[in-house]
């Protein structure tokens, strides 16, 4: 992005239209790198979808090399032939897989800026494609009239896949990092009422997978100076949504960010769309519909009538017959290899402190039912009679009772809760299906009691060993930040966006936050 466009001057307002007003932040010299612009706009896309045009064909040309290398040795193997190399039709089998592995990539947007670096999106499409390219690499041969090379196909296809994968994990690590500094990132206004700008600036900032800098922001009244904005104010701010265009236009910014439904024109949308014609600025709307209903959303033109469809969430069939296998399977051989630390752990809860190793409690599970939930006892036997005597101190979110520093804990038990392990053997109730692997945190019968309306939706699934909530801060979050999470969770799981979830929770194990 230019300098020039950088400095671009707000121009004169109309006669009709509200002023600028811009509050800017006190300069601070030794403040944290803000989300700047370096590296900013489309221009990161450019480059980022560049490294991963390059990095992806080394990938698939090492696991399409390794998997014809492999072939010819397995055939080559009992024969007197000492170095065996691979024949002409292999190689140019070989080379066709390449080609048409990286196109399925680059015709599957798996490098497009709006899913890379953001969310489960990029990795699903990422398989997708490489299935996808195994499909048309198998009709091009049989057009062909070539043989299945059905050795190939089974070493090829997982090795690249898994390396695949692996290296877009590795690109997200240095794309996080280089946004920590503000870099690779997209210049964004938002639009609309003072609640939801508020609402959509807050969720952008909180997460740098969003990949927008907030640049400025309009809202949907006029100027009032008697009531001015706080001098902490990061962002310009702009009066009138019929400013949108100019403000976007004098800040540079990349992308106008439409904030719930603006005004009662309904017609603001699509003007506002044309006046962003011929600018380097794309047009999103955050609807907070997408907060519960996201995957479940689609646009489907008829006629010249725009409709979205909102699918109704499933809570039966194939899905649930999968995640219940991997549950059996998963929490079975888990069971297996951690008996050993489960035992030493046990008999470590029982020299530090007196009591059972094992801690049982009621929790409520999926429709309502009550089950036994099982724990490495964290706390003093006398717990729960001492829990009235803490509960005007509680600092938990809702209806949830925590203290970061309760009395209750045993010494050991804060080492167990910190890195979850005294979480371990509900790996059983996983096994005999009192709950998942993942889902919703299972609540307490009387916490249940404080539930309100939609919040009981919780309890359509099972809930889970881990979750959305392990994941994204656990207790450090607020009440209605876990419902959401929740309730998205409950609606729009997958089997990927399961597998994604453990293997995070992996990662929070090694660097806990928000665990007491």
């Amino acid at each position: 992005m230019s300098e020039a466009r950088k400095e671009q001057p707000f121009t004169a307002p109309e006669r009709n239209r509200p002023p600028l007003y811009r509050v800017w932040p006190e300069q601070n010299d030794t403040a944290t790198p803000t989300r700047s612009t370096q590296t900013a706009g489309l221009a990161w896309a450019r480059a980022y979808r560049a490294r991963l045009r390059i990095s992806d064909t080394l990938v698939i040309s090492i696991a399409g090399l390794g998997a014809l290398f492999a072939q010819v040795q397995f055939s080559a193997a009992g024969t007197a032939t000492a170095v065996a190399y691979p024949r002409p039709s292999q190689w140019a089998l070989c080379a066709l897989t390449i080609v048409i592995w990286n196109v399925v990539l680059g015709a599957f947007h798996t490098r497009d800026h709006k899913i890379v670096g953001a969310g489960a999106a990029e990795y699903k499409q990422v398989i997708t494609a490489c299935v996808m390219a195994f499909g048309l690499l198998a009709m091009t041969l049989l057009l062909l009239d070539w043989e299945l090379p059905g050795r190939f196909f089974v070493l090829a296809l997982p090795a690249g896949a898994f390396a695949l994968l692996l290296s877009r994990w590795l690109w997200r690590q240095w794309l996080t990092r280089q946004r920590r500094f503000g870099h690779f990132l997209s210049r964004a206004v938002v639009i609309g009422s003072a609640e939801n700008v508020e609402y959509v600036v807050a969720r952008i900032e909180e997460r740098l997978g969003a990949a927008y800098a907030v640049v400025g922001i309009v809202l949907d009244h006029d100027y009032d100076s008697t009531h001015p904005q706080s001098a902490t104010q990061p962002h310009p701010v702009y009066y009138g949504l019929n400013s949108t265009a100019e403000a976007a236009a004098a800040l540079g910014a990349d992308a106008v960010i439409v904030a719930g439904q603006p005004g009662n024109d309904t017609d603001f949308i699509r003007d506002l769309a044309w006046k962003l014609e011929g600018t380097a600025a794309e047009l999103i709307l955050a609807s907070r519909l997408a907060n519960v209903a996201g995957p479940r959303i689609h646009f489907r033109p008829v006629e010249g009538l725009p409709l979205i469809h909102v699918e109704i969430p499933q809570f039966d069939g194939g899905q649930h017959w999968i995640k219940r296998t991997m549950d059996i399977v998963v929490s079975a051989v888990a069971l297996v290899l951690l008996m050993p630390l489960l035992l030493v752990l046990a008999l470590l809860v029982r020299l530090d402190s007196p009591g059972p190793a094992l801690f049982s409690q009621y929790r409520v599970g999926r429709d309502g039912k009550r089950f036994r939930m099982w724990k490495l006892r964290s706390m003093a036997v006398s717990a729960p009679e001492r829990l009235a005597e803490l509960v005007a101190v509680n600092e938990g979110a809702g209806p949830m009772f925590k203290l970061k520093d309760d009395p209750r804990v045993t010494s050991l038990g804060k080492v167990l809760r910190k890195y979850s392990l005294d979480e371990l053997p509900q790996l059983w109730n996983v096994l005999i299906g009192d709950m998942s692997l993942v889902g919703p945190r299972p609540p307490l019968p009387r916490e249940v009691l404080g539930y309100e309306g939609h919040v009981l939706r919780r309890l359509y699934i099972k809930p889970g060993l881990t979750g959305m909530w392990q994941v994204n801060g656990r207790s450090d979050l607020g009440w209605e930040d876990s419902v959401r999470l929740d309730l998205y969770y409950v609606e729009n799981w997958s089997v990927v966006g399961d597998l994604i979830i453990l293997w995070r929770t992996l990662k929070v194990l090694l660097r806990p936050v928000g665990a007491y």
